[in-house]
């Protein structure tokens, strides 16, 4: 019996669909390898030339060096281009996470006339192209007597960050429990009381990734930017115009930086809501 055991041939699995099942079995794994391949090539590009001893054009690789990060400011203009970003980005940011939370609230909690009007309104700063936005928001400036400048900018940034403020802000609202603010009613508190306690720490991880997403997009900008600016120069508008002879290393040493900065803030936030959930 054991002979016969022994003798007997164990079916072999074709070479074809032994691949198949392996691939169908590492597929996400294969693809999530592509993607961040494909995400991570231009910031990998991008911090491996700011270490690059280029002298005013960042084009061609010439030599390893730090000084581009002892000196970022070492290019004319570059860093005042980025105070402006960042004064830009932080206003929009404030202006439009006050303003889209408190419509997230009221078209996200309240019925009232005209409430499916002002949803689909919301969505049409972000379904409009930004030369469309851009050129419109520059002629109602004109036409206001309002020249082109830092709060022009600011407030088209503002009308531009918005609606995906609202968009952000309203899922979390739409996620949220209303037994929860029930039994804190039930437990006597008032409605003040019950917003500040329970709904605007539950609602806080949504408007905190709004206003993330607001200064990205703001500190990112250049098209509604480049409309609204006049001579005003953002960090987008100085890539624009040093592409044409080069970008400065040292535009490359901040891009990189704010990066790692961004990246930081997300780990950070992640690992705080780690902790709330353990």
């Amino acid at each position: 019996m054991s002979q016969k055991i022994k003798d007997a041939t164990i079916p072999t699995i074709p070479l074809g669909a032994r691949i198949q099942r392996w691939v169908g079995r590492n597929l996400i794994r294969i693809y999530a390898i592509f993607a961040f391949t494909y995400l991570f090539i231009p910031v990998a590009y991008t911090f491996a030339f700011s270490f690059n001893d280029s002298g005013k054009s960042n084009l061609i690789w010439k030599g390893f060096t730090l000084d581009n990060w002892k000196n970022p400011c070492g290019a004319p203009e570059v860093c005042n281009a980025l105070g402006n970003s960042i004064k830009i980005g932080f206003l929009a940011t404030f202006f439009s996470t006050i303003l889209g939370t408190m419509i997230a609230f009221a078209i996200g909690r309240h019925k009232f006339k005209g409430r499916s009007t002002s949803n689909l309104l919301i969505f049409l700063p972000m379904a409009t192209p930004e030369i469309v936005m851009g050129a419109s928001l520059l002629s109602l400036f004109l036409v206001l007597k309002i020249n082109p400048g830092f709060w022009p900018t600011v407030i088209a940034h503002v009308v531009f960050c918005i609606s995906f403020v609202v968009v952000t802000v309203k899922a979390r609202i739409a996620s949220l429990d209303p037994r929860l603010e029930q039994a804190a009613m039930d437990l006597y508190a008032n409605e003040f009381e019950t917003f500040r306690r329970v709904t605007l720490p539950l609602v806080a991880p949504g408007i905190a990734g709004a206003a993330l997403l607001a200064f990205s997009l703001s500190f990112d900008d250049f098209i509604i930017t480049n409309f609204n600016s006049g001579t005003l120069t953002t960090f987008p508008k100085f890539i624009y115009v040093s592409a044409a002879r080069g970008i400065p290393a040292q535009a490359n040493v901040i891009g990189s930086a704010m990066f790692f900065l961004a990246l930081t803030i997300v780990i950070v936030g992640q690992l705080a809501n780690r902790r709330k959930v353990r």
